[in-house]
C-alpha cells in the first residue's frame, strides 16, 4: 500500500514571526464588525437625541399655546409675546379693516453682558399692534422703542438667551417694555424674525 504523504503544516502555526493567515482574517473581520456596530450605535444615539429634543421643544411650545387658549377662553386680553397661529398672521395682513398691524424693527446688534464681553446678539423683530393708530404711534416713538430694547438686550447674558424657554421669556419682556413706551393694549405680540448669538 501506498503511504499517504504527511499533511502539510497547519496554516495556524506562525512561521518566522509572521501572524497566521486565518488569525489576520478573523482580526480584520472583528475590527470591521466593531466599527460597523459603533457607527450604527452612534447614528441611533444621534437620531434618538434629535427626536427626544424635538419632542421636548414641541411640548414646551404646546404648553404656551394651551396657556394662550385658556386666556382667550376667560375673555381676558393679555399682552404677551408668543408665536401666533395662521389666523393671527392673516389678521395682521388685513390691516385697515380693524385687524392687527405688523411693524418691522430693523436688526439690533448689541454686546451681551457676559463677563468676558466677547459675545454679541443680533436680533430682528416684527411687532404686532392692535390697529393702524398703534402702528403709527410705534413708528413715531421709534427712538424710544430702540432705546428701551437696546437697554433690555444689552443686559442679557448668553445663558439668559440660550434656551427656548428663555427666548419666550425675552419676547414677553419685550412686550412689557413696548407697553411702557406706547401705553396699554397697543402691543399684541412680538415675533423674532432673526436671532444670532455669537
Amino acid at each position: 500500500m501506498a503511504k499517504k504523504p504527511d499533511a502539510e503544516p497547519a496554516a495556524d502555526i506562525a512561521i518566522d514571526g509572521e501572524a497566521p493567515k486565518k488569525s489576520k482574517k478573523k482580526l480584520i473581520l472583528v475590527i470591521g464588525i466593531s466599527v460597523l456596530l459603533l457607527a450604527v450605535l452612534g447614528a441611533g444615539g444621534f437620531f434618538g437625541y434629535k427626536w427626544w429634543m424635538g419632542k421636548k421643544a414641541a411640548s414646551a411650545g404646546g404648553d404656551n399655546a394651551t396657556e394662550q387658549k385658556a386666556d382667550a377662553g376667560h375673555g381676558e386680553t393679555k399682552a404677551e409675546g408668543g408665536h401666533g397661529d395662521k389666523k393671527d398672521e392673516k389678521a395682521g395682513a388685513a390691516g385697515p379693516e380693524g385687524g392687527t398691524e405688523l411693524v418691522s424693527i430693523p436688526p439690533f446688534l448689541v454686546n451681551l453682558a457676559d463677563p468676558q464681553g466677547r459675545r454679541y446678539l443680533k436680533l430682528a423683530l416684527d411687532i404686532e399692534v392692535k390697529d393702524k393708530a398703534a402702528a403709527d404711534a410705534l413708528n413715531k416713538n421709534m427712538p424710544k422703542v430702540k432705546d428701551a430694547l437696546l437697554l433690555l438686550l444689552s443686559s442679557k447674558t448668553y445663558d439668559d438667551l440660550a434656551s427656548l424657554e428663555n427666548k419666550i421669556l425675552l419676547k414677553k419682556e419685550i412686550v412689557e417694555r413696548l407697553t411702557l413706551v406706547l401705553g396699554e393694549q397697543k402691543v399684541s405680540r412680538v415675533y423674532i424674525t432673526e436671532i444670532v448669538i455669537q
